[in-house]
């Protein structure tokens, strides 16, 4: 199957009704942070015909196959690879001082779980890599075999929130000293050797945080997250709009600390009248996070934990 029939982009209505306002206009620049197999670009050239598209990836394969799906777009479309903290840079280079609309799909992409070969996914036994770009970096491998057990309890405790940390660092300690891990399968049973009965009962598959912990420290996730979306509101013109799904707890907090203290004021407490450049600039569009909806979830299971936050540019940086 093709990577455009098998990937339903997540909450995809939902992201172009809240970009709209901010894309209508001729020569306005949206941009992709999580390009993937390009559903969410195509939707967004097909739905706003006057805008034009930057789409970021770190992952050659991701931009091989979306750059043959938005071909028909021609030169609205700019497929850059890079890591979506590297926007300003991106813009720099194509001489872009501000834009109009800024996506983010955050975690692993739909493509890069169904191959197999990635190691992404923890259903499947297939070799232990996780590099969303498999030219450069340590992979998941390296990480579980290499790792002091301290490290490993730590990254599992952060990226994971998971609870049994220790009790799998000793367990793949023990394994990684008779032979090194190479594939998910092994881990898979390791982690469910480890884990109490109680602690198998509920949560899904008991790899999950494991692998989830994995993968973000792999590909240096949280922190590219952390730098990404303020580096994004930054480039934000003003009425320029910024829509960010995110798949769990960590990577929702960042978002919604960074969209909170735009939204906020910074004046001193106790002035009668608060200067403009203390005031918000950002306005929040969404209360709190919005989830999908039943039927968005049966027509992709994997939007089941998605979390949608958004927000508008109402103002300029004042020094």
């Amino acid at each position: 199957m093709s990577s455009n029939a098998r990937h339903v982009p997540v909450m995809l209505q939902r992201c172009l009704d809240m970009l709209a306002p901010a894309l209508t206009e001729p020569g306005a620049v949206v941009v992709d942070c999580t390009l993937g197999a390009g559903g969410h670009s195509e939707a967004l050239l097909k739905t706003f015909p006057e805008a034009r598209l930057v789409a970021l990836d770190r992952d050659p394969t991701a931009l091989a196959l979306a750059g043959e799906r938005l071909k028909p777009y021609g030169e609205r479309a700019t497929l850059v690879r890079a890591v979506y903290h590297e926007l300003p840079e991106v813009l720099g280079r194509l001489g872009i001082p501000k834009v109009q609309g800024v996506l983010f799909d955050l975690g692993v992409s739909s493509m890069q779980l169904d191959e197999a070969d990635r190691g992404f996914a923890y259903a499947q036994d297939a070799p232990l890599d996780m590099r969303m770009d498999q030219t450069t970096g340590i992979s998941a491998a390296e990480v579980l075999n290499t790792y002091a057990p301290g490290d490993l309890v730590r990254i599992l405790r952060a990226y994971g929130e998971e609870k049994q940390a220790r009790r799998i660092v000793e367990a793949v300690v023990r394994e990684r000293a008779k032979e090194p891990f190479s594939n998910s399968a092994r881990l898979v049973d390791v982690i469910r050797e480890a884990l109490p009965q109680a602690a198998k009962r509920h949560g899904g598959n008991p790899a999950k945080r494991t692998f989830q912990a994995l993968r973000i420290e792999v590909n240096a996730e949280l922190a590219s997250v952390e730098a990404a979306i303020p580096a994004a509101v930054a480039a934000l013109a003003v009425g320029g709009r910024i829509a960010v799904l995110s798949y769990q707890s960590l990577e929702d907090r960042i978002v919604k600390q960074v969209f909170a203290a735009g939204a906020a004021t910074t004046a001193p407490p106790g002035l009668p009248v608060v200067p403009e450049r203390y005031q918000p600039r950002l306005k929040l569009l969404t209360r709190g996070a919005e989830l999908p909806t039943e039927e968005e979830v049966a027509e992709n299971r994997r939007a089941a934990p998605a979390r949608l936050r958004g927000a508008e540019r109402i103002r300029e940086d004042i020094r």
